[in-house]
């Protein structure tokens, strides 16, 4: 399905070693791109598209050090960064976080047949962070269009004091410093960011905000507020 060795040279030369999971990963994007046909998990299937876009940005999140523990991935959708990062480092213990059933179906299926060991949460993070799941994750992240002040009360709650909330972004400098108040308020502190280029030239920004207390009881809001009235 990919080309393994265009996908290894540009691994390579942002600094990645895929030797190790490239039966995986060129595997999991057959079953993409077959079970895409039915149900609607990704507008990218071409073979170059799928590595870049979303196999090497979820590799680079994978590779950070601060990639460790528990890793909860909010709205994971067809799996991206977190079955990757799993395939990646298989210590992981990860959790997809995902409210659409249809998605929810794929991910078990596909974590199944990759033989991968992960907890399905069929809900919306600013729901989860409510339950069970709060606070409770060493790192939570999030890939997106959402802007950095909603993403971070959808997952900043989730994260486990002195863990690590970490956005995966475009570029990013304008928004992460609008969102300054609002990781205060939920308790976490903006650490720095980090920016590569894909090799299709794409620009990446993560950015990482580090839990240094407690989410305040009325965080997260429901979902409707944090869409019409972010945190500021």
């Amino acid at each position: 399905m990919i080309d393994r060795i265009r996908f290894t040279e540009n691994a390579a030369a942002c600094g990645l070693d895929v030797s190790g999971c490239i039966d995986a990963l060129d595997a999991y994007a057959q079953m993409l791109v077959e079970y895409n046909e039915k149900v609607n998990l990704t507008a990218i299937t071409d073979p170059e598209g799928i590595e870049n876009k979303h196999f090497i940005d979820s590799l680079l999140f994978a590779a950070q050090p601060e990639v460790f523990g528990k890793l909860v991935d909010v709205g994971t959708g067809a799996g991206f960064p977190g079955i990757v990062a799993k395939l990646y480092k298989p210590q992981l213990e990860l959790t997809l976080m995902e409210p659409t059933g249809k998605r929810v179906d794929f991910l078990r299926w596909v974590c199944g047949e990759l033989g991968i060991t992960a907890e399905f949460a069929k809900e919306r993070a600013e729901e989860a962070a409510r339950k069970g799941w709060r606070e409770s994750f060493d790192v939570a992240t999030a890939r997106g269009v959402t802007a950095m002040n909603k993403l971070s009360e959808y997952c900043l709650p989730l994260v486990k004091v002195g863990g690590r909330f970490i956005a995966m972004k475009a570029e990013a400098a304008e928004e992460t410093a609008e969102a300054a108040g609002a990781i205060k308020k939920l308790g976490g502190r903006l650490v720095e960011t980090r920016s590569f280029t894909l090799p299709d030239s794409s620009a990446r920004t993560l950015i990482f905000v580090e839990k240094i207390s407690q989410t305040p009881p009325l965080y997260p809001r429901n979902g409707g507020k944090i869409a019409k009235s972010p945190l500021k």
